[in-house]
């Protein structure tokens, strides 16, 4: 309940306790966590090119050390709920919502299946992260050209569906920044209904309390993925989009 407590923001703190310990954590976040952080990125860094070009099925491996070891250095303890919603052999259009950098580490850390990244393009330009993605396949779209989105989508898909992968997109397009939902766009529902892969919806829960959006505030807590029963989409036409982002978003909402 503490790490829980925690992990509002500062002006919402009311005991002298909490002041303290938040206080008390400040200096293992600089001194310990972020120099962690740091080393092992560059550890990382230096692996994926091997690891890629020798045995690039372990990409996915590296990928959840890589995220298990963040949330534990933070530390945030994460609960994961309906893992028994997920059949292996399956590919899904899996959607989540987002509200923090956090998301990323507890989707690879907990999430249990092989996925490709829909990501916006300016995340080609993040150290470590942007590169380790554009090897590992994971599939930027530059949001301006909606065309060249679709053409790159197009390209990767066959194949991920061809080794058992799933897609995962965050319908919002950017981090919430109160961490409340916001409104979907269409590109992960119109690829569910013309590949007829089942929706896979995801919430997180948390995170945003841990790293709100924008800012280096970060906290221990805890955070919770909630993996809910797949949509299927095999009786839906592209008629029926509307209804089945508002039934995904519904869904997502409803844990939060």
């Amino acid at each position: 309940m503490i790490f829980t407590d925690i992990s509002l923001k500062f002006k919402e703190y009311r005991s002298p306790l909490l002041k303290l310990l938040y206080y008390l954590y400040q200096p293992y976040k600089w001194l310990f966590f972020v120099p962690f952080l740091i080393i092992m990125n560059f550890a990382i860094f230096i692996f994926i090119p091997f690891t890629a070009f020798f045995c690039p099925k372990y990409l996915d491996l590296l990928a959840v050390i890589w995220s298990r070891l963040s949330l534990f250095a933070t530390p945030v303890f994460t609960e994961i709920k309906g893992k028994e919603n997920i059949e292996r052999d399956k590919s899904y259009i899996i959607v989540a919502n987002h509200s923090s950098q956090y998301d990323i580490f507890v989707l690879y850390g907990w999430l249990g299946i092989p996925f490709k990244w829909v990501m916006k393009e300016e995340l080609r330009k993040v150290p470590v992260i942007g590169y380790f993605c554009e090897v590992a396949g994971h599939i930027f779209i530059d949001r301006s050209k909606p065309d060249e989105a679709i053409k790159r989508i197009n390209n990767a898909k066959e194949n991920l569906i061809k080794e058992n992968k799933s897609i995962l997109f965050f319908p919002e397009g950017t981090r919430s920044l109160d961490g409340r939902v916001k409104n979907f766009k269409k590109g992960a529902f119109q690829l569910a209904l013309e590949m007829k892969i089942p929706v896979l919806p995801v919430t997180i829960k948390g995170t945003h309390s841990i790293l709100p959006s924008k800012t280096t505030d970060l906290l221990p807590g805890r955070a919770e993925l909630i993996i809910h029963k797949p949509i299927n989409v095999e009786d839906l036409d592209k008629n029926s989009i509307n209804g089945l982002i508002y039934k995904t978003k519904s869904i997502i909402e409803s844990s939060l």
